[in-house]
């Protein structure tokens, strides 16, 4: 067959909706005709699921010999035409969340200083099975464990006696939450905490033994019953005590287990103002909160910052009009 000879008005099937009667052939062939212009693409693929993602992935392949994300990982490489923001945007939307996952955790130990909240993001906010493929993909591909590579990573940090503690909880196999045990857990913070006394600082042992213990569901539980029991939240008691490393560190992981939306609210803010060093942050966030839980994190920046995320996004002049319009359709896509 001879693809060529097609012809299609990409900026047309962006906003096609008719998914389960596209001609994937006849849409790679547009894309493969269309590479100067990725803001199409872009637009395009932002209203595309998972699952059709993946299909023109597949069938790009077939017809080219070549992964799209392979192509947009070379073009970022050589900076095409200055469009890096964009080209690393989205290949990491074509990927499958346990293939981006995998790869921004190893983007997280690329940089002098280890990138801890992209790691913390992992481990709090996905479930024990697609941890297991992010961790076989990991090694697959890196050739290194992921919780070796944490552990390895650099002197000792708070941050990886946290996350090595959540790589353990995620080997529980408990199918239900317990009231109980989360009652109890919730006293014996308190009791190695703020219930101190006098006391400075917290007992990390017992922090980490109970975090290391727990399944994710049963942790979001124990600071739920937490609150409950003591009037106000566990990771505002903290502010109470030392503001050492741990402290600090087991805040961000608290915020972003226990209430993500607000976690990520507070983090495309400070993207957005320019007030973090994590510069992968925005696309990262973007991309991997879209299909999950946006629409919660949009009410929740609103509220609090008094304006629409979208709004913030285009008037950020610190990313490329290219990305912007990508973060625009990503923020509009609608959440379960």
């Amino acid at each position: 067959m001879d693809y060529m000879i097609y012809s299609v008005n990409f900026s047309t099937m962006a906003y096609t909706s008719n998914s389960s009667n596209k001609n994937c052939e006849t849409e790679c062939i547009e894309i493969h005709n269309q590479w100067g212009h990725l803001n199409s693409l872009a637009q395009a693929m932002a209203r595309r699921t998972s699952y059709e993602r993946q299909r023109i992935r597949e069938t790009y392949k077939a017809m080219y010999g070549e992964d799209l994300v392979d192509r947009l990982q070379k073009m970022l490489l050589n900076n095409y035409h200055g469009n890096h923001e964009i080209c690393n945007a989205l290949s990491l939307w074509l990927l499958d969340q346990h293939e981006r996952d995998a790869l921004m955790a190893k983007e997280a130990f690329e940089n002098s200083e280890t990138n801890y909240k992209a790691l913390v993001e992992i481990y709090t906010g996905r479930k024990s099975s697609h941890l297991l493929l992010i961790k076989q993909v990991y090694q697959t591909k890196y050739r290194m464990q992921l919780d070796q590579h944490i552990l390895n990573s650099e002197l000792p940090h708070s941050y990886q006696k946290i996350l090595i503690a959540l790589a353990t909880s995620h080997k529980s196999h408990q199918s239900e939450v317990s009231p109980h045990v989360a009652k109890c857990d919730a006293r014996r913070l308190y009791e190695t905490g703020e219930g101190r006394g006098g006391a400075r600082g917290i007992e990390e042992g017992a922090i980490l033994e109970i975090l290391s213990k727990r399944s994710i569901q049963q942790l979001k539980l124990t600071f739920e019953t937490y609150k409950h029991i003591y009037g106000h939240n566990y990771a505002k008691s903290l502010k109470k005590e030392r503001n050492g490393e741990f402290e600090v560190a087991l805040r961000v992981v608290i915020k972003c287990m226990y209430a993500p939306p607000k976690y990520y609210a507070e983090m495309l803010h400070s993207c957005i103002e320019g007030t973090t060093l994590d510069k992968t942050a925005l696309a990262r966030i973007m991309v991997s909160r879209a299909e999950i839980d946006m629409d919660e994190i949009q009410r929740v920046y609103k509220k609090k910052y008094a304006k629409d995320l979208r709004d913030a996004i285009r008037e950020n002049n610190s990313t490329g009009i290219d990305c912007k319009d990508f973060f625009v359709a990503l923020a509009g896509i609608r959440t379960p």
